[in-house]
């Protein structure tokens, strides 16, 4: 995906905002975390959906849309040079979103909808599969086949927690190794910490726990992290409670790059 190459053993990030919420907001956002992964010499993919579908409440912010949100990613890409992931929630939406972004991700909940992996595999782009909340690992291997079938082979997998209970996720740190068998793995640290649809309609969080898992999940030995980062959490339009301050992300980096290199060692 342009400079970045997955599984190669170097760590790599996906961040950004869990929607576009204006286009002068995702490039702020892309060039303070691309100035950040420069300096330290991190691998960087922005990511940024122009459609939230699955939001709890039917009120919620959901984004541009499909058409003015590929757009929008197309332009960042071409201004600063990254490479751009995006969801995609429904077939027809892949070839479209695919003129704007890099990657096109799978949401947790669709990770089986084989007509969405078919239809995003053959658009030829890397495809970001993320592992259902209630989908064992080893079952990943299906979603793995499903875009194989098309022929593309650029596949990765992200864990963002399993369901524990109501309003809350675990995560199994054996699912990585274990989904690194079938594919590239990617942590997802502040979904992770997500509370689904605990806050009267709008999911909470537990931020002060994305440098704990993260620190645990590139200690596990994961390829990339993906965490989703906004310079002002509480103004957030989607997903603020779970999200990383912009100002948290540098000291967080830094002490996950020593910790990846010392597990490069064992």
């Amino acid at each position: 995906m342009g400079p970045v190459h997955v599984g190669t053993g170097q760590l790599f990030l996906v961040a950004g905002p869990c929607v576009i919420e204006s286009e002068a907001h995702v490039h702020k956002i892309a060039d303070a975390i691309q100035r950040i992964t420069s300096d330290l010499g991190v691998p960087y993919i922005f990511k940024a959906s122009y459609d939230k579908a699955n939001r709890t409440s039917v009120s919620s912010f959901r984004g541009p849309g499909l058409i003015e949100g590929t757009a929008i990613l197309r332009r960042l890409a071409e201004a600063t040079g990254l490479p751009v992931l995006t969801d995609v929630h429904e077939p027809s939406q892949c070839e479209v979103a695919a003129e704007g972004a890099d990657v096109l991700q799978i949401p947790a909940f669709l990770c089986r909808q084989t007509d969405l992996l078919v239809a995003a595999g053959k658009t030829g782009r890397a495809i970001n599969v993320k592992k259902g909340q209630f989908v064992a690992p080893t079952d990943m291997q299906h979603a793995v086949e499903k875009v194989a079938t098309t022929g593309n082979t650029r596949v990765f997998l992200t864990e963002r927690g399993a369901s524990f209970g109501y309003h809350n996720l675990v995560v199994d740190m054996r699912s990585l190794a274990i989904m690194r068998r079938l594919a590239p793995v990617v942590f997802d640290g502040t979904h992770s910490v997500q509370m689904p649809s605990a806050a009267n309609g709008v999911s909470g969080g537990q931020p002060e726990f994305i440098p704990l898992l993260a620190r645990a999940a590139v200690a596990a030995g994961i390829d990339g992290l993906f965490l989703e980062v906004h310079d002002n959490p509480a103004e957030a339009k989607s997903d603020g409670a779970n999200a990383l301050d912009l100002k948290n992300l540098r000291p967080l980096l830094e002490t996950l790059l020593a910790i990846h290199a010392a597990a490069q060692t064992v």
